[in-house]
């Protein structure tokens, strides 16, 4: 099968989590990878991100389908079951606001910046090393500390469940696509509504 551009955006992923591990302000360039879904599924309402262009589910098939450090043993069915997905949602969401509170302490001066990685939301690993220093305010880096602790936990997770399931296990309880989910379901019923009102 011929190869499209977008086959190789797990290049993308990878160069992503590498940046993190020499300058941390790279970690905003991870905000793409959750404004571009939401912008697909509610202009279109189509999950077209994460059936074509996620780079994470792209790495996770390559690493256990192409090099085989996957299990490929079916998934089960409490991890695909609504409560697991929608309360690993309601979960992340929680983690990702106790981020925005700690990066609004800094930058209120209430807290000093922590330059550490935060590990499936309790190992706090030293990144002092990714620190450089910057022109702006510091609770820009502790944002930075912050959503990359999110996308190396995600990755994490992800790379567990490829391990002992199938290669793209992730996909089936990613937040964002639990999220682009409900918005697709949700415009495609505001828009039968319409439609029917039409008719």
């Amino acid at each position: 099968m011929k190869k499209r551009w977008y086959d190789y955006l797990w290049i993308v992923e990878l160069t992503y989590m590498v940046l993190g591990l020499f300058n941390i302000l790279f970690a905003w360039l991870g905000m793409l990878f959750f404004c571009i879904p939401l912008m697909i599924s509610l202009i279109w309402g189509t999950k077209g991100y994460c059936n074509r262009y996620c780079g994470r589910g792209q790495l996770f098939g390559l690493l256990g389908g192409r090099f085989g450090l996957s299990r490929k043993k079916d998934v089960p069915k409490w991890l695909r079951s609504k409560w697991f997905r929608y309360g690993f949602l309601i979960f992340f969401f929680i983690m990702f606001f106790q981020m925005l509170w700690n990066t609004y302490l800094v930058f209120a001066g209430v807290q000093n910046l922590r330059q550490a990685v935060t590990l499936l939301w309790t190992f706090q690993l030293p990144w002092h090393w990714a620190y450089h220093g910057t022109l702006f305010s510091p609770g820009i880096a502790q944002f930075a500390f912050g959503f990359y602790s999110v996308m190396l936990t995600s990755t994490v997770l992800g790379m567990l469940t490829m391990a002992l399931f199938k290669p793209r296990s992730w996909c089936v309880y990613c937040p964002m696509g639990t999220m682009t989910q409900l918005i697709c379901k949700a415009k495609h019923r505001k828009d039968d509504i319409v439609t029917g009102q039409k008719n």
